[in-house]
């Protein structure tokens, strides 16, 4: 879906469309919350750096049974975007399911930030925005009421986690993740499969 949404570059008329008016170029005024769900192909790549060569080969064989696991609930996820009060626009991952989410409220809330960019770093394929997660520790005030406190980002996601984001159509995005890392010698690596969106019109807010 990535490849098909590039034509869309091609034809100016296509180019100025949007699939969510929040996430809208050009948009800044404040506007409702935004939910959507998302799902990855379940493609993750396991970084090279957690398969270095050891004495001991279980420990190996550990890592390379809890990587996955780690990543596992990343394979369908959901996301919300909001208009701060800095006037910048930031989302949420967190777990589909109720018993994941109460975990994620309470350990790891994982917040973006909403960021302009036209290209893949990486490619220099066109895109349209970026989620861009840093360390996660973003300024409270920045967080709407009824969201839990920022933390820090766990592994995978604190190793500078970027998703490139494409408008595909009304309510639908698609989305490539790169681990760009931390480390000015590191080379960038695809860190999963493309990421398909879909914008979530029932959902209600609550404040807690």
């Amino acid at each position: 879906m990535w490849a098909v949404t590039g034509t869309r570059y091609d034809d100016p008329k296509l180019l100025k469309k949007s699939a969510s008016e929040l996430l809208s170029e050009g948009e800044d005024t404040a506007g409702p919350l935004e939910f959507w769900n998302c799902k990855t192909d379940g493609e993750f790549l396991i970084p090279s750096a957690y398969l270095i060569p050891c004495m001991r080969s279980d420990i190996l064989v550990l890592i390379l049974l809890l990587v996955p696991l780690s990543l596992a609930w990343m394979n369908r996820f959901n996301k919300v975007i909001f208009h701060a009060k800095d006037g910048n626009k930031y989302g949420r991952m967190f777990p589909s399911g109720n018993i994941l989410q109460r975990v994620a409220n309470s350990w790891y809330p994982c917040y973006f930030r909403v960021t302009d960019v036209r290209e893949v770093m990486s490619t220099e394929q066109p895109c349209d925005l970026a989620y861009e997660y840093g360390d996660g520790l973003l300024e409270p005030d920045i967080v709407l009421e009824g969201f839990p406190n920022p933390a820090k980002h766990p592994w995978p996601l604190s190793d500078l986690i970027v998703i490139y984001v494409r408008h595909a159509g009304p309510g639908v995005m698609v989305g490539q993740a790169w681990q760009e890392g931390r480390i000015l010698e590191q080379v960038p690596k695809k860190f999963c499969g493309e990421i398909l969106m879909v914008k979530d019109y029932y959902t209600v807010f609550e404040t807690s």
